[in-house]
C-alpha cells in the first residue's frame, strides 16, 4: 500500500518535469490536470469547442438569425458608409422584436455579445478627428452599444450609462430610450445610481451630476407610465432628489408613490426620512388628500404644518376629521383663531370621548361593572391557595383597587370604590389600606371616571374633603388623571392643583401629586403656564430630589418631543448645581434625568448637543443619563446603528459590587437594554431582531441586563400579545432572581394589556397561585391581571395609531416611565411608591371605531373588520384586509386589525377607519 502511495504522488522534481497544463486546465491536489470550472462547478470548454456546439444545438431559425446579425456587425467593419444606417437600423429592430423567458437573455444580445468589442473599437474610430461618418449613425451605434452593455460581465464599467450619454434622447428621438424596453430601463436607473455614489465619493463636478439629474427626469415618466412606482422612487432616492417625484406624479398614480415613500421611510437615515415624508405630504396636498396630509404632518411634529393643513380647506367636516387625528395625537400647541367653530374645538378637545367609550360599552353589553373576584377567579384555584391569595390585607386591598381601577377604568362604575361613600357605619374602600396605599387607592377614582369630567371632578372632590392627608394627595392625582387626554376651557385641572394651598401644603405627598397630577392633565399640550408653575420645584436646591425629580417629569410629559428650551435649561443646571451633588446618587434622581431625555423625545440628532453636556456630569451619572437621552431621541425610528450602539453597551462586563455599579452606572446597561425596545418598538423585522437578541442577553447578561430583558419584550409590544413573547415572559416569570421573576410577570400584564387574552388570564391565575406565599410578586401578578382586563377587554397601550403610521409621543413617555420605575421595582413598585403604576394613564386609550355624521352624531352602519394586509407596491387594486367579520359600529379593532365600509352609500373622510370617524352621505 505504501509503494503504491508514493507511486501515485509525485516528487517535487517529478511536478516540476511535467508538462505545463494548458489555459484551460488546472492541476488538483494530486498534481493532474482537471478542466477549469466556473463558480457553478461546471467545466468551462474551449470557446472553439463552446461555439461549435452551440452551433449544433441552434435551430434552424436561430442559426438564421445568428447569421444575419454576423452579417449586420460584419457590415458596421466596412468601409461604405451607405451600409451603416441599414444595418444600425436591423440591428435595432432584431434586438426590440426579439422574445425571451424572464431567466434567459435575448438571442439577439447573446448573438452579439462577442462583436461588442469589435463594435466599441468600431465606435472609437468613427469618433475619430478625420472620421466621415454622419453623426446621426454614430448616434445610433452608441445607443445599440447602450443595450448591448447590458452583457458586459465587469459591473464597474458601466457601459450603458456610458454610451447612453452619448446618444442623447435629443439627438435620436424623444422616445428612443423608452423603445429598448423595461428591462433596459432598470439596468440604466440601476447603473445611474453606482454612477453618482462614485460622484459622490470622488467629489466630481455638479455638471456630472447634473447630466444625470437631467437623464433621470427622461427615465422617471417611463416609469410611472408603466406601473413602476417603486423604480422611480428608487432612482430619484438614489440621485438624493426625491422632490422631484412631485413634478411627474398624476392623479392615477399619486397614491402608489406617496405610499411606497412612506414605507421606505423607517429604513432611512436622517434627513432623508424627513425628506420623503414631506414631499408625499406636498403630493398629498396638491391632490386635497387633507387627512393623509395631516397624518404625515403628525409625523414629522411639525406645528406650523399641522396648523397650514387643518385651514387648508374650508369644508368643516373634514376640518373637524383632521381635529380628531389631532386630538388622538394630544396635540393641542396650535394657536388657532378666536372665532373658531365651536364644534371644531369639541372635537380638538375629545371632549365627547367619554360619551363615544360608553356607547362601544353599551354595543358590547359590558356597562355592567366587574368585580376584582371577576378577574382574580379564586373558585377556580385549589381551597388552600385560594385562602392564602384572598386574605383581607392592607397589601391585598391596594391589589384589589388598582385592578379596580384598570379593569373598570372609563366606565365610571364599579363594585369597590363607588360604594359605601355616604354610609359611616360601612367604611369605604380607602380605608381598607394603610397610609401610602390610601393615596394610590383614593387616586383610582380618577382612573375611573377617566375622560368623564362632570361625574369624576364631583367623586374626587369627596376624597378631597376628608382630613387624611394621603387620600387629599390621592384625589390631586385623580385630578390629574381624570383630564388626561381631554381638554376644557375651565381648565379644571390648572385651578385644582396648581393653587398656592395645593403646591404649597404642608404635607409632602399632596405636593407632591398635585405636580404628578399636572403633568398627567397636561401631558403633550406644550403649555407655558405649566413651565412657570413647576420650575420652582426644579431649580429650588432646598427641596428634596424627589419633589424635584417629578417636577423634572411633570415637565418631560408636558413638553415632549419639543426641546423645550427653558426646561432644558433648568433641568442641567439642576443636575449641575453644586449644592445637589450630594442628592445625585438618590434612587429618584433617575426621574429627573428621564424628564430632561423626554425633552428630545423623537427630536434624533438634535440631542446630540445635550449628551455631550451630560458626559461631563457629577457623580459618574453621564454616561447613563447620556444614553437615556438618545434612546429616547431615537425612540421608534428602527435605527440600526443605534441599536448596534446598544448592543455593544450591553455586552461590557460590569460587576455587580463594583464601584462603576455603585455610582450610577448600574442603571446604564439596563437603560441600553430598554432602549433597544424603544428604539425597535416601530419596525417590524427590527422588533424580531431585537426579541431574538434578548434571549442571548438572559443567557450571558449580567443581573442588571436580565431584569431589564422582561420589561423591554412587554415595550416592544404593549397590548399585542404574541403567543412566541408571552411563552418566553412565562418561563423567565419563574426565574430564580426574584426581580427577574416579578418584571416578567408586569412584561406579560403589558403585552396583554386591554386584550383579554384567554392564555394570558390561565398563566397568571397559575402565577397567583404559585406565589401565594410571597406578597411582593402576589402584587405583581395582581397588577398584572388589571391591565389585562383594563377597560374590560376595550383599551390599548400601544404608541402606534393610524394604522401604526404614528407613534403618540405621550403614550411612549407614559409608558417608558412605569418601565424605568420597574427597573428597580423593590424600591419603587413593591415599596411605597405603587402610584407610579398610573404613569400608564397617558398611554390609555379606546382601541375602537366610531363612526358619526357630518353633525356629529353617532351613525350606525356596517363594517368589514379584518387582519391588515400590506398592499403596498402590488399591482392592481388588491384586498386590504383579510379573514374579515361584518359587524356594526361601534366596533373594537384588535391589534394589526383594520375595517372597511360594506358598502358605498357612504364616504369616509379619513383614510383610516380607526378611532373616532366621520362619514359623508354619497349623494
Amino acid at each position: 500500500m505504501a509503494n503504491d502511495e508514493e507511486q501515485k504522488s509525485p516528487s517535487t522534481a517529478d511536478k516540476g518535469k511535467e508538462k505545463a497544463p494548458t489555459a484551460d486546465m488546472a492541476k488538483d491536489a494530486d498534481g493532474k490536470s482537471e478542466p477549469r470550472k466556473d463558480k457553478d462547478g461546471n467545466i468551462i470548454k474551449d470557446e472553439k469547442d463552446k461555439d461549435k456546439k452551440e452551433e449544433e444545438e441552434l435551430s434552424e431559425e436561430d442559426q438564421q438569425m445568428k447569421s444575419e446579425l454576423d452579417m449586420l456587425a460584419e457590415r458596421l467593419q466596412e468601409l461604405d458608409i451607405s451600409l451603416y444606417k441599414p444595418a444600425l437600423d436591423a440591428i435595432g429592430d432584431f434586438i426590440k422584436t426579439s422574445t425571451s423567458s424572464m431567466t434567459a437573455v435575448p438571442k439577439p444580445l447573446k448573438f452579439l455579445r462577442p462583436h461588442y468589442d469589435a463594435l466599441q473599437k468600431r465606435y472609437e474610430s468613427w469618433t475619430a478627428s478625420d472620421s466621415k461618418v454622419p453623426q446621426s449613425e454614430i448616434y445610433a451605434l452608441a445607443d445599440v452599444l447602450s443595450v448591448l452593455g447590458m452583457t458586459e460581465p465587469d459591473e464597474e464599467k458601466l457601459d450603458t450609462l456610458k454610451y447612453r450619454r452619448l446618444a442623447p434622447s435629443k439627438s435620436i428621438g424623444k422616445d428612443a430610450v423608452a423603445s429598448w424596453g423595461h428591462e433596459y430601463m432598470r439596468h440604466l436607473a440601476l447603473e445611474m445610481g453606482q454612477e453618482h455614489q462614485n460622484f459622490v465619493n470622488s467629489d466630481d463636478s455638479v455638471e456630472d451630476i447634473g447630466a444625470l439629474i437631467d437623464l433621470a427626469k427622461e427615465l422617471v415618466p417611463y416609469f410611472l407610465k408603466h406601473n413602476a412606482e417603486a423604480d422611480a422612487v428608487d432612482l430619484l432616492s438614489e440621485l438624493e432628489i426625491i422632490d422631484k417625484i412631485a413634478d411627474f406624479v398624476d392623479e392615477d398614480n399619486y397614491e402608489r408613490v406617496c405610499q411606497y415613500m412612506i414605507s421606505m421611510v423607517p429604513l432611512l437615515d436622517v434627513p432623508y426620512n424627513n425628506d420623503f415624508l414631506k414631499t408625499a405630504h406636498g403630493i398629498y396636498r396638491k391632490y386635497d388628500r387633507f387627512t393623509q396630509a395631516m397624518t404625515l404632518a403628525i409625523r414629522l411634529n411639525s406645528m406650523p404644518l399641522i396648523k397650514e393643513d387643518l385651514y387648508s380647506t374650508d369644508d368643516q367636516s373634514i376640518r373637524r376629521q383632521m381635529a380628531f387625528l389631532i386630538a388622538r395625537q394630544r396635540i393641542s400647541a396650535l394657536d388657532l383663531d378666536d372665532n373658531e367653530d365651536e364644534a371644531l374645538l369639541e372635537c380638538m378637545n375629545n371632549s365627547r370621548l367619554t360619551q363615544h367609550f360608553k356607547a362601544l360599552g353599551q354595543e358590547l353589553n359590558i356597562l355592567d361593572p366587574k368585580s376584582v373576584q371577576d378577574i382574580y377567579k379564586t373558585h377556580l384555584e385549589s381551597s388552600r391557595t385560594a385562602s392564602i391569595t384572598n386574605v383581607d390585607s392592607a397589601r391585598h386591598n391596594l391589589a384589589s383597587a388598582f385592578v379596580n381601577a384598570f379593569v373598570n377604568a372609563g366606565f365610571g362604575n364599579d363594585k369597590l370604590m363607588n360604594v359605601n361613600l355616604d354610609d359611616a357605619s360601612k367604611p369605604a374602600w380607602v380605608w381598607k389600606t394603610k397610609e401610602d396605599g390610601r393615596m394610590s387607592t383614593a387616586a383610582a377614582v380618577g382612573m375611573l371616571q377617566q375622560w368623564d369630567l362632570e361625574e369624576g371632578l364631583q367623586m374626587t372632590d369627596k376624597y378631597g374633603e376628608t382630613d387624611d392627608d394621603q387620600v387629599i394627595a390621592g384625589s390631586k392625582l385623580a385630578v390629574g388623571i381624570l383630564n388626561s387626554g381631554i381638554r376644557d376651557p375651565s381648565e379644571p385641572a390648572m385651578a385644582l392643583l396648581s393653587s398656592d394651598d395645593v403646591l404649597n401644603h404642608k404635607s409632602k405627598d399632596v405636593r407632591l401629586m398635585a405636580i404628578l397630577g399636572l403633568g398627567l392633565a397636561y401631558a403633550g399640550t406644550n403649555k407655558e403656564e405649566m413651565f412657570e408653575v413647576l420650575s420652582p420645584f426644579v431649580t429650588d436646591t432646598g427641596l428634596e430630589m424627589q419633589l424635584s425629580a417629578m417636577a423634572a417629569l411633570s415637565l418631560g410629559l408636558i413638553f415632549v418631543g419639543t426641546a423645550h428650551e427653558e426646561t432644558t435649561q433648568a433641568i442641567v443646571q439642576t443636575i449641575f448645581d453644586p449644592d445637589r451633588t450630594s442628592q445625585l446618587q438618590d434612587k429618584w434622581t433617575r426621574f429627573l434625568t428621564l424628564g430632561l431625555a423626554l425633552l428630545f423625545f423623537g427630536r434624533q440628532e438634535e440631542v446630540d448637543v445635550i449628551v455631550e453636556t451630560l458626559e461631563a456630569a457629577p457623580e459618574n451619572m453621564g454616561q447613563s443619563s447620556s444614553i437615556l437621552c438618545q434612546v429616547c431621541a431615537w425612540a421608534g425610528s428602527g435605527a440600526v446603528l443605534k441599536l448596534q450602539e446598544l448592543l455593544h453597551i450591553c455586552n461590557e462586563h460590569v460587576e455587580e459590587d463594583s464601584e462603576e455599579a455603585k455610582k450610577g452606572d448600574g442603571l446604564l446597561q439596563s437603560y441600553a437594554v430598554i432602549g433597544l425596545a424603544l428604539v425597535a418598538m416601530g419596525e417590524d423585522v427590527g422588533q424580531d431582531m431585537v426579541l431574538r437578541q434578548f434571549g442571548h442577553l438572559m443567557h450571558y447578561g449580567e443581573a442588571n441586563i436580565r431584569r431589564a430583558v422582561p420589561l423591554a419584550m412587554g415595550l416592544v409590544s404593549p397590548s399585542n400579545p404574541q403567543m412566541k413573547v408571552y411563552d418566553t415572559l412565562s418561563r423567565y416569570s419563574h426565574d430564580n432572581d426574584v426581580d427577574v421573576a416579578a418584571n416578567a410577570i408586569f412584561a406579560m400584564g403589558l403585552l396583554g394589556a386591554g386584550t383579554n387574552n384567554a392564555r394570558l388570564a390561565q398563566l397568571m391565575r397559575q402565577l397567583a397561585s404559585y406565589y401565594s406565599r410571597d406578597p411582593g410578586s402576589l402584587f405583581m401578578v395582581r397588577l398584572a391581571q388589571g391591565l389585562l382586563h383594563m377597560g374590560k377587554g376595550t383599551l390599548t397601550v400601544n404608541p402606534f395609531h393610524t394604522d401604526r403610521q404614528v407613534m403618540s409621543r405621550v403614550a411612549a413617555a407614559g409608558l417608558l416611565t412605569v418601565t424605568i420605575a420597574l427597573i428597580d421595582a423593590k424600591q419603587f413598585v413593591l415599596s411605597d411608591s405603587h402610584w407610579l403604576m398610573y404613569l400608564l394613564t397617558p398611554a390609555m386609550t379606546p382601541r375602537f371605531l366610531v363612526t358619526l355624521n357630518e353633525e356629529l352624531e353617532p351613525l350606525k352602519v356596517n363594517v368589514r373588520v379584518g387582519q391588515a394586509v400590506d398592499t403596498v407596491g402590488q399591482a392592481g387594486r388588491p384586498k386590504t384586509i383579510t379573514g374579515w367579520q361584518t359587524q356594526s359600529t361601534p366596533v373594537l379593532l384588535a391589534f394589526g386589525e383594520r375595517a372597511e365600509l360594506e358598502d358605498e352609500q357612504y364616504l369616509p373622510l379619513s383614510n383610516v377607519l380607526e378611532g373616532i370617524v366621520i362619514l359623508r352621505k354619497v349623494s
